[in-house]
């Protein structure tokens, strides 16, 4: 097996990107402070899922609002008119990529419990980086409609491509997909984003490398093993 290399892609610029495709939560302190707490490598379990859990809340919040929407006046009780929106869609379909995307469809199950869900299991090779498709279960109808893609941490950027690949095989456009990350990284934007260029990212924290290692940098660790308490201790 080949160990994985950086990608010599140049400068790296995200103005282009940043509101059109990406979408950052603003860096307001409560939320700095929910990433500290995640972050700290003293965090147990508890404190891990707690915190992550508050800032998937408000980047479900932040994703859903960015889907299509259409006027709805109603009566207040008080007998005025409000006009207000709907979804366009009254069926929502969202997609995990287990283990980790199982933090973000715990926190959209409390939502949107009417939501239909599907799953893509995609292994990544420790050495080499590369992903492989496992397993994909979509459900019925998914073709054509809005979905949230969810994915905690978006490091190379590998794992993802090869889920979109599978929504776009299976009849979601490109411009539909929605994806719902936690934290990621400049060379993962650009390396999605120069192939996918219609896709949008809600993100609460873009990173500030990506290290030789495919390890972000500062980083939170691997999400999948600290949310499910599986982190091998000496």
């Amino acid at each position: 097996m080949t160990a994985w290399t950086r990608p010599d892609t140049g400068p790296i610029e995200l103005d282009h990107y940043l509101g059109t495709n990406v979408f950052v939560l603003p860096a307001e302190p409560g939320l700095i402070a929910l990433h500290t707490q995640a972050r700290d490598a003293a965090a147990g379990q508890e404190r891990f899922v707690r915190a992550t859990g508050r800032i998937i809340r408000l980047l479900l919040e932040a994703a859903l609002s960015r889907l299509r929407h259409r006027p709805r006046a109603v009566t207040t009780p008080t007998g005025f008119v409000f006009d207000g929106v709907e979804p366009i869609e009254p069926t929502l379909y969202a997609v995990t990529i287990p283990r980790a995307g199982d933090a973000l469809e715990s926190g959209l199950r409390e939502i949107r419990p009417d939501a239909r869900l599907g799953k893509i299991l995609i292994q990544r090779d420790p050495v080499t980086k590369q992903p492989s498709l496992l397993y994909r279960k979509l459900p019925p109808g998914i073709a054509g409609h809005e979905v949230l893609l969810l994915d905690p941490t978006i490091a190379t950027g590998g794992t993802l491509l090869t889920a979109i690949n599978e929504l776009v095989a299976a009849g979601v456009e490109e411009s539909q997909i929605l994806v719902v990350n936690v934290l990621t990284c400049p060379e993962a934007l650009a390396t999605v984003l120069s192939r996918r260029p219609d896709l949008r990212i809600v993100t609460s924290h873009i990173d500030r490398t990506l290290t030789d290692q495919a390890f972000m940098q500062p980083g939170i660790g691997d999400f999948g093993d600290r949310y499910h308490g599986t982190v091998v201790t000496a």
